[in-house]
């Protein structure tokens, strides 16, 4: 589409362009009526700037030269002439197709800060005009929209209109074939803004992913019975050590085997068709899975567990799977995945035996890194409602599970690990919908991270940005690795219910230096230390503290073996009990407790007159256990076993519990 094109699309939504007419030259009589300084562009299949079919500052008596001049560098089959705006600030904003999360709107300032610093932002459409200024305030170059070294503000709002019209509810987004949309730059100032060039390349829009019908999840975590497909009667193999997994989670299951009685204890049956079960296991070579689940119709739930499929570029046998399961009437959760845990329902695919149940839900894309996840989240202390590998996520999606766990009675709390989120639109109204805790870590968000997504899922994932922008207008919370993501479901999981106050983080803990630290961390974090409330400072000199140390948040006050244990309840309730704080986090170096001392009663103590503490603020408090790998055997864990009595998470590393503090101030009664 021709640039005059494009903007009569941009004058049609109520976004002021230049004056101007389109004439086909050599003629510019049309052009009679505008006021110089003008502005000639070649109109042509062509990048102006490349060829030099732009020339700005144009009298009218120069337009035919000038006209004569570029036709010469290149093919043209016409001519735009404007009239020239007044200079202000350059920016640019657009509309581009995202591959997994569809309309994306992108928004920054043009000229070099676009090409060679990439000062932009990006937001899902729609967007609302909360997205749009803060799109314009992350910036780094914000401060010259506001007004720089003496020169006048822009008009703003003039700006949040621009992005309103273009990607808001009803915005061009809505009606345009897109492939690309941009306007580049759009000039700002005091008076509002204009669009002086636009871009507009038409695409086929691809057929939407259909959505399914809200499924009911249940027999997948909570099956009545499983069958096993691909164990075998003489040589073990991964079918084998899951009727191993099943038979010791007590779940009943069948083994599906042409022509044993029984595999390993189970017995068996001679084909899906003939097992009477919610939920089937399927591990066989890729080639023979489409026939297995074509015999799946009395099955709700067939899990493909054989990799092979469009991860590996095997797009055609993965297309064929996904017919099979919809000829028979059944859903497929991955191929490529290792399947469900739920010790409610005892669901496994993993070995050791089943956690407690509690309230943790987790989607991940891959298997492996969900089975970390559970068995390191459970020696910390989670407790698990629901986990579901999504794998390839050929037809059960990341989005439907998510959609159905925000309305699932036993989950207080969601994790998410992806790659390729395969419907990002859907996954984002799920998100936006889900009144719970959402913590998300993606894989694969630097440039060798997407090579190697590619090759896991078979899916690459979109521009950090896009991630990043998913969790800015749903409210997750990005985390960015396995061990963030564990601690920021534990924190959803101690605090869970519990109202908190409305102000910063207060740090307390003893030596100065690791508290000053701990301030670094937990500014790099985005987390606010609120100064202490000067009501608070004589009651804190009568318990003693501040004695040869200032009084300011980090607080220092003096916790080891031979401190009073119930010193740091006090200055707590203290400081709480005059001003909100929204968390309270409380460090306490344990090497000091076994250098100075011998026994573990101290700390224990210590542990309990927090838990003690918990229990008496509005505030949500965490602990941070700093050098903990110094303590003897079991020490770790009965600290851990008293905090979590009290909804306290417990934390190795300052670094670990601001990530975690970070993600749970995302919502604020977890």
């Amino acid at each position: 589409m021709t640039e005059p094109e494009a903007k009569a699309l941009l004058a049609a939504a109520g976004i002021a362009v230049p004056r101007g007419v389109v004439v086909p030259g050599p003629g510019f009589a049309a052009a009679a009526e505008l006021r110089a300084p003008l502005v000639l562009k070649g109109i042509g299949p062509l990048h102006k700037s490349d060829v030099g079919a732009v020339r700005l500052g144009l009298t009218h008596a120069e337009l035919p030269s000038a006209a004569a001049e570029m036709a010469g560098r290149a093919p043209l089959s016409g001519y735009l002439v404007e009239e020239q705006v007044m200079p202000g600030i350059e920016l640019i904003a657009g509309l581009v197709r995202d591959p997994g999360f569809g309309p994306v709107l992108l928004a920054g300032l043009g000229g070099v800060f676009t090409e060679a610093l990439r000062d932009t932002a990006v937001r899902l459409c729609p967007i609302t005009e909360s997205d749009a200024r803060r799109m314009l305030a992350s910036l780094r170059g914000a401060p010259l929209l506001h007004g720089y070294r003496a020169a006048a503000p822009v008009d703003v709002d003039a700006v949040v209109e621009l992005l309103l019209a273009l990607g808001g509810d009803g915005g061009l987004w809505e009606r345009l074939e897109l492939g690309e949309f941009e306007v580049n730059p759009a000039i700002a100032t005091p008076s509002g803004v204009v669009a002086v060039d636009a871009r507009y390349i038409p695409e086929a829009v691809p057929g939407d992913r259909a959505v399914p019908a809200a499924a009911d999840f249940l027999p997948l975590f909570e099956p009545r019975a499983v069958a096993v497909v691909g164990a075998s009667a003489t040589r073990p193999n991964f079918g084998n050590m899951f009727l191993d997994f099943y038979k010791a989670a007590g779940t009943p299951v069948v083994a599906v085997h042409p022509s044993a009685a029984e595999i390993s204890g189970v017995p068996a049956v001679p084909s899906l068709e003939a097992a009477d079960v919610d939920y089937a296991l399927v591990a066989l070579p890729a080639a023979r899975c489409p026939d297995v689940v074509r015999q799946a119709g009395r099955v709700p739930y067939v899990q493909v567990m054989s990799g092979g499929f469009g991860e590996t570029g095997a797009t055609e046998l993965e297309a064929e799977l996904v017919a099979a399961a919809r000829a028979a009437g059944t859903r497929l959760l991955g191929p490529n995945c290792m399947g469900v845990y739920c010790p409610r329902g005892r669901q496994t695919f993993v070995g050791g035996g089943l956690g407690a149940p509690g309230g943790i839900a987790l989607v991940s894309q891959s298997g492996g890194l969900a089975g970390e996840v559970i068995k390191v989240g459970e020696r910390r202390g989670l407790r698990f409602s629901r986990v579901a590998t999504a794998g390839n996520a050929a037809d059960v999606s990341p989005a439907e599970l998510v959609r159905w766990l925000a309305g699932d009675a036993e989950t207080t709390a969601i994790g998410l690990y992806l790659e390729d989120p395969r419907d990002g639109r859907a996954l984002a109204e799920a998100l936006a919908g889900c009144a719970k805790p959402v913590a998300l870590l993606v894989g694969g968000r630097s440039g060798q991270g997407r090579l190697a997504a590619a090759s896991h899922t078979g899916g690459m994932v979109g521009d950090e940005r896009i991630w990043r922008a998913l969790a800015e207008q749903t409210g997750a919370a990005l985390v960015g690795s396995q061990d963030d993501l564990i601690g920021a479901l534990a924190y959803f999981q101690a605090h869970s219910g519990r109202p908190a106050g409305s102000g910063g983080v207060l740090v307390v803990g003893p030596s100065g230096g690791a508290s000053v630290l701990a301030a670094d961390v937990l500014d790099r974090a985005g987390l606010l230390l609120d100064p202490l409330p000067g009501a608070a400072l004589d009651d804190l000199r009568r318990l003693g503290v501040g004695v040869g140390s200032s009084l300011a948040n980090p607080l220092e006050i003096p916790v080891g073996p031979r401190g009073r244990q119930e010193l740091v309840g006090e200055v707590i309730a203290a400081i709480v009990g005059r001003q909100p704080y929204r968390d309270v986090v409380a460090h306490v170096n344990v090497q000091s407790f076994f250098t100075y001392g011998t026994r573990a009663e101290p700390l224990l103590g210590y542990a309990g007159a927090l838990a003690a503490a918990q229990d008496g603020v509005a505030a949500r408090i965490t602990l941070v256990t700093r050098n903990a790998e110094y303590a003897p055997a079991g020490v770790e864990d009965e600290i851990r076993a008293i905090a979590a009595a009290a909804g306290i998470p417990v934390y190795r590393s300052m670094e670990a519990a601001a990530a975690a503090v970070a993600a749970g101030g995302l919502h604020g009664s977890a």
